[in-house]
């Protein structure tokens, strides 16, 4: 399966994701909003029967809409006379019990006389359970010399309670939507990985066979007996194969530190050196392509000998590799009070500020402009992050698209 119609499933299917969920969102608000009317009308109903009961009681006549809803909670009842509290809780329970209003509610009743709600009531349809409640927070009305109020301060309780098999079933869906995100997402990796390992082993493979063809070319020639008349040619082929040998183990080591370094077993053997013999050391085999700068006082520093030397040749390769024809790179050394600071410098392409980071990941390459035609395993600057950090330095990088990159080390000095 090509990469672009894995993309384009992996887009399909977080719509795919995102319509579900909302459909689910959408669909418990309208059962929300369903029950909360059905409530509502039950309310209503039960009401009026209270009312047209306590009209037949009082032998007074009943208006034709008594009830009336205030907010979301509070209903209001017009009696047209005056309620005894024993009746009304018995005529409410009784109601709202026939009409399957099971919760908690409170009643206050009016008294025109006085202007306020004499009487306030705690209730319930669950059980017998009553207590006393606030008159003050009741809403008041001048519409009616008679009423009494309702108020259920538990609606959305009950409501919510009522669609628990619907809440129950969505979120049941919306569980395995993320199940079925989760599993996408893993399986995209897994591929991601996949290809990055191929990627990692075709390229190792290409760079191991260049030292391995130079080394049989070599063996080759030193296996002829004209060989040995020509002391000049053999000394040549024979540092030849010493040093593709010395690049196979360079290679090979540093995939072995990488793995060491993610299970936080990379041993270093620590030494005080000289980093300016180590850096001219290393940009040696370069000749001219590199220059050398150092600044301030040379205080040697406490560090692993064979895998510095890998870390600066790792940048300095990079910085030949991804410049122009007429590469320019300046290896700096400056030695200030507290710390050296190592700088590799290049006028190459540069790299985009979106994968300045990800470039000291595992096997990552940029896959944009020429930088694919590169040879390399993907390793090296995350061989060198992971030697700075195990030296406890610092790794730092400023670079501008088309303009070069600057890799800085900040290694501290002893006081």
């Amino acid at each position: 399966m090509s990469r672009k119609t894995i993309q384009w499933l992996t887009v399909f299917s977080a719509l795919l994701i995102l319509v579900v969920v909302i459909t689910q969102i959408f669909w418990v608000k309208q059962a929300l909003e369903l029950r909360r009317r059905q409530f509502n009308q039950n309310a209503h109903v039960a009401l009026q029967d209270v009312a047209d009961r306590l009209a037949r009681v009082n032998q007074v006549m009943q208006t034709t809409n008594p009830v009336e809803q205030l907010s979301a909670e509070y209903f209001l009842v017009n009696t047209n006379s005056t309620t005894q509290p024993e009746l009304l809780e018995l005529y409410l329970k009784e109601s709202f019990q026939k009409h399957k209003l099971i919760t908690d509610f409170e009643v206050g009743i009016y008294d025109c006389t006085t202007n306020r709600i004499r009487y306030g009531m705690s209730m319930s349809t669950k059980n017998n359970e009553k207590s006393p409640t606030q008159t003050s927070n009741w809403i008041k009305t001048n519409k009616y010399p008679y009423y009494f109020g309702v108020r259920f301060p538990e609606q959305s309780t009950f409501i919510a309670g009522s669609i628990n098999s619907a809440i129950g079933s969505s979120a049941l869906v919306l569980v395995a939507v993320c199940f079925f995100a989760y599993a996408l997402f893993v399986i995209l990796r897994q591929k991601q990985l996949s290809e990055v390992q191929k990627d990692f082993v075709n390229n190792m493979t290409h760079e191991l066979q260049t030292p391995i063809s130079t080394i049989r070319i070599a063996a080759d020639v030193l296996n002829t007996e004209q060989i040995i008349t020509q002391p000049e040619r053999h000394k040549r082929y024979v540092q030849m194969v010493q040093q593709e040998i010395k690049r196979m183990q360079g290679q090979v080591e540093m995939v072995l530190s990488m793995a060491k370094a993610e299970q936080n077993a990379l041993h270093l053997s620590k030494e005080y050196m000289s980093l300016s013999e180590v850096v001219q050391q290393v940009l040696a085999p370069y000749g001219g392509k590199v220059g050398l700068v150092t600044e301030g006082e040379e205080r040697h520093v406490e560090a692993d000998p064979f895998h510095f030397r890998c870390m600066v040749n790792n940048l300095v390769d990079n910085a030949l590799k991804y410049s122009s024809d007429a590469p320019q790179v300046v290896v700096s050394m400056l030695y200030q009070r507290r710390r050296c600071v190592i700088a590799v410098a290049d006028r190459g392409i540069g790299i985009a500020p979106e994968f300045q980071k990800k470039i000291f990941n595992k096997f990552f390459r940029i896959t944009y402009g020429d930088v694919h035609n590169v040879k390399g395993f993907g390793i090296g600057l995350s061989y060198v992050k992971q030697i700075v950090r195990a030296h406890r330095w610092k790794l730092t990088l400023e670079s501008e698209l088309g303009k070069g990159s600057i890799f800085k080390i900040s290694i501290p000095l002893d006081k």
